[in-house]
């Protein structure tokens, strides 16, 4: 019988436990720890938490006699109860904290991580050849990952002609549709280990002092292997198709839309990244689904979570600390505690409304309402990423850490993408009905329904001006702010979101 061999709550999948190289033995015994200590340090949301402890204990139950499934405090005091001393093999963890843990304790050892495209040592080859940080682009390394595992290739092509097929997923929703009318996604039904896991988190809450944020409704995502392939399925099957072009847009009473829900499944490792970027390649193969729609989804698996995994190790412990706008300003109340209610300003309401009751949005209410709002009023980024790690079900600290410090928040200058993403309330008019009925007009950017997008947008490009202005992806955005003729009061109607709430 092999050493022990212990997965994290985020390593839930069998591809953990297969044998292979620098892989645990066959007939290991398994070690699973939930330490309270994790849920005492952060304030996560409690749809969060709740998904954890269900996915980790529905996987306890699964390996039945195999598992010692310990509960402790911390994760020392729950391996010293479960192995003694004894040796024992661990996947390289996802999180830097969590490998110094590894790395510190006695007689573990490390073993290469799983649940990702390629190992490290290959990425950091291909970026070293393009060198360094300097140069490094998501749509190279997508090139590169396709053709290194023949992925959605023709020969030496590319599927369909061409390797990114954007031109065709940018459409903004039909106007006076409230909903795409898209296959209802997959949706698990809860179990005994589901009210089991509930009851535990209102004990820690009523008597070990533990808080949470948000709202632990019916859990929505994948909890075991089982669900995550019904899923998987069910996505492919059904919805894969239309994603494509409609990937980028928001409806307020549709926030789903044909997006996947498998990110989290994604990131508890209960599904590998290459089983479900093959079965996306073999609808288009098969023709029941058009090739801008899977390439659109296999660029967000094989290229972007790819990527930013890579870039998590890559850039090392530093990149935590960048800060290259200097923003400072400290996360206010309303947003920390998801009260979405405080909120007029439709958009923002709406998305963070989404956080509170599911802890989950697609990548652009994330991106260009969240974190456009963030860094329009110069958010600290560190605390802008711990909220994103705290408050998504699919958020752990090598998603949000790049995702939100480098693509969001621009805090490291540059290195993952090449300019600031922010917009004025015109981008989000245009792919989404989230102005309809607002208090505010996207079109203003003066008086009392001056859009809190628009002013901000303005400001941020006031206040970054040479930055800008040297960046030739931005530059017109400069162009724009030397040809306003009232900037003086957009400064002043944007100054006002510093004092309340948008």
């Amino acid at each position: 019988m092999g050493d022990p061999h212990w997965l994290f709550g985020d390593q839930l999948g069998p591809h953990f436990l297969a044998p292979g190289d620098q892989g645990p033995a066959r007939d290991a015994p398994v070690v699973m720890i939930e330490a309270r200590s994790v849920f005492r340090r952060r304030r996560f949301h409690r749809a969060k938490a709740h998904l954890l402890l269900s996915a980790m204990r529905h996987r306890a139950a699964e390996l039945g006699d195999r598992v010692r499934h310990v509960r402790a405090e911390t994760y020392r005091e729950g391996l010293r109860e479960a192995v003694g001393g004894a040796a024992v093999t661990v996947c390289h963890p996802t999180s830097r904290a969590a490998l110094r843990l590894v790395r510190s304790l006695d007689r573990v050892r490390v073993l290469p991580a799983r649940g990702f495209l390629l190992p490290h040592d290959a990425f950091r080859a291909w970026a070293d050849g393009h060198d360094g940080a300097a140069r490094l682009r998501q749509e190279d390394f997508y090139h590169w990952v396709r053709r290194e595992l023949d992925l959605l290739m023709d020969g030496d092509s590319p599927a369909g002609g061409r390797w990114n097929h954007d031109h065709a997923n940018r459409e903004p929703p039909p106007r006076g549709e409230r909903t795409l009318d898209a296959p209802k996604p997959y949706r698990p039904r809860e179990d005994d280990i589901d009210a089991e896991v509930r009851a535990d988190l209102d004990r820690w809450e009523r008597e070990d002092g533990i808080r949470f944020v948000g709202r632990d409704g019916p859990r929505r995502f994948p909890a075991s292997r089982r669900e995550a392939l019904a899923a998987l399925r069910r996505f492919t099957e059904h919805r894969l198709a239309g994603f494509g072009p409609y990937e980028d847009a928001m409806l307020a009473a549709d926030p789903v839309l044909h997006h996947s829900l498998l990110s989290s499944s994604l990131n508890l490792g209960l599904l590998d990244p290459a089983e479900v970027v093959a079965a996306a390649e073999d609808v288009w193969r098969a023709g029941r689904a058009p090739v801008n729609s899977v390439e659109g989804f296999v660029r967000q698996v094989a290229g972007w979570r790819e990527y930013v995994w890579q870039l998590y190790w890559y850039f090392g412990e530093d990149y935590r600390h960048g800060n290259a706008l200097d923003h400072r300003a400290p996360l206010p109340d309303w947003f920390l505690e998801l009260d979405a209610d405080a909120v007029t300003a439709r958009c923002l309401a709406t998305v963070l409304a989404q956080v509170r009751d599911t802890g989950w949005t697609h990548h652009i209410p994330r991106l260009m309402v969240l974190g456009s709002h963030a860094l329009q009023r110069g958010w600290d980024p560190r605390q802008v990423t711990d909220w994103f790690h705290r408050c998504f079900v699919d958020g752990y600290d090598w998603v949000m850490l790049p995702n939100v410090t480098g693509m969001s928040q621009y805090a490291d200058g540059g290195r993952m993408t090449t300019k600031p993403y922010t917009s004025g309330g015109a981008y989000i008019h245009r792919m989404s009905d989230l102005c309809d009925g607002c208090a505010y007009r996207p079109g203003d950017r003066t008086g009392e329904r001056a859009c809190p997008y628009t002013t901000g947008y303005w400001s941020f490009a006031h206040r970054h001006r040479a930055l800008l202005a040297a960046n030739r992806r931005t530059a017109r955005a400069v162009q724009g702010l030397d040809r306003l003729g009232d900037l003086d009061d957009v400064l002043a109607a944007d100054r006002r979101w510093d004092r309340r709430t948008p």
